[in-house]
C-alpha cells in the first residue's frame, strides 16, 4: 500500500458483540485522571450526592460532604475542570450536576466493586435500606421500585423482548451496575396506549439518546428501566406524586396513591417493605 493509499484508509474500527460497528478508536483515555478526582472521599460523597441527576448549590453538597464551603469550593472547581461536573448561576448561586448519565453509570460500576462503608448508626442502617428500596439511577428509577417497575411493564405487555431477570452465566456483556448490552426491548402498541393514558407520548421522548435501554441492577441483579423511556416515566411519576425524593440523596419513596396507581395500571404491588410486580390485572 501507497503512502497515499495509507493516507485515505479508514480509522481502525472495532465491532460490538451484537455486530453493529462502534466509533473509531482514535485515542487512548486517561483513566488516571478520572480515578483520581473520584478517589477523594470529600468528593467521592459530593458526586454520590449528585448521582440523582439533580442540580444543588455549593452549600448543600458543602454539608453533605461535610466539609467547609472553601474547601467544598476547590474540590468542585477541580470536578468542573475534569468534566465530571457542570455548573450553572442562578441568581447569587451556583448549581451544579453531573455533566450526564456516563459518569452516573461509572459511579455505579464503582460501588460494585468498592468495599462497604461501615454501619455505625441507626441513620446509616435506614438509608442503606432506604437505597435498596427505591433510589435513582440518575434520571430513572432503581433498586426494588425500579426493577419491580420493570417487571410490570413486561407483564403487562408494555414492552417484550426478555424477562428482565439477569442471568450471570448467561450473560456476554451484561454485567451488574453497568448499562445492559445482550437484550433488545421494544416497546408494543399496547403499551403506547397505555402510556398515552399515563400522560406519556411515546413519540416524543427525549432526542439524541436511545429511547429504551436498561441497566443491570447493582443491588437486585435483575433489570431496570433507563434511556428516554425511563426518564420520561420516572418524571411522570413524580409528576403525579406517585413518588417522591426521600430524605437521603437518590432515596426515592413510593406514595400510598403511587402504590395504588402502579398496581391498578402496571401490575406493580407494594406489601409492607417488599415490592413485587404482578400478573396482568383488570384495566380501570
Amino acid at each position: 500500500m501507497s503512502k497515499t493509499d495509507r493516507d485515505r484508509a479508514p480509522a481502525t474500527t472495532v465491532t460490538g458483540v451484537l455486530g453493529s460497528p462502534a466509533e473509531p478508536v482514535k485515542r487512548q483515555t486517561d483513566i488516571a485522571r478520572a480515578a483520581a478526582l473520584i478517589a477523594d472521599p470529600s468528593r467521592a460523597r459530593i458526586l454520590k450526592c449528585l448521582a440523582d441527576g439533580r442540580a444543588l448549590p455549593a452549600n448543600a453538597l458543602a454539608d453533605e460532604a461535610g466539609i467547609g464551603a472553601a474547601t467544598a469550593s476547590a474540590h468542585l472547581a477541580k470536578l468542573v475542570e475534569g468534566a465530571l461536573l457542570t455548573v450553572e448561576r442562578r441568581g447569587r448561586h451556583r448549581f451544579y450536576r453531573l455533566a450526564g448519565p456516563d459518569v452516573s453509570a461509572a459511579l455505579e460500576c464503582l460501588a460494585l466493586i468498592a468495599p462497604p462503608l461501615p454501619i455505625t448508626s441507626l441513620k446509616q442502617s435506614n438509608r442503606a435500606v432506604a437505597l435498596h428500596r427505591g433510589r435513582s439511577c440518575y434520571d430513572h428509577l432503581a433498586g426494588r421500585l425500579g426493577v419491580a417497575l420493570m417487571h410490570g411493564l413486561l407483564k403487562r405487555g408494555i414492552l417484550t423482548g426478555h424477562d428482565g431477570v439477569h442471568r450471570p452465566d448467561e450473560a456476554v456483556c451484561d454485567r451488574p451496575a453497568s448499562y445492559g448490552h445482550d437484550v433488545r426491548y421494544h416497546l408494543t402498541p399496547a403499551g403506547r396506549t397505555t402510556l398515552a393514558e399515563l400522560g406519556i407520548d411515546a413519540d416524543r421522548l427525549p432526542p439524541r439518546r436511545p429511547a429504551i435501554r436498561y441497566c443491570v441492577d447493582w443491588s437486585e441483579h435483575q433489570h431496570h428501566l433507563a434511556g428516554g423511556l425511563g426518564a420520561v416515566l420516572t418524571a411522570r411519576l413524580f409528576e403525579l406524586d406517585w413518588v417522591r425524593w426521600g430524605r437521603s440523596p437518590r432515596v426515592v419513596d413510593l406514595t400510598d396513591t403511587g402504590a395504588q396507581g402502579l398496581e391498578r395500571t402496571l401490575g406493580v404491588v407494594v406489601a409492607d417493605d417488599t415490592v413485587r410486580a404482578r400478573g396482568p390485572v383488570s384495566p380501570a
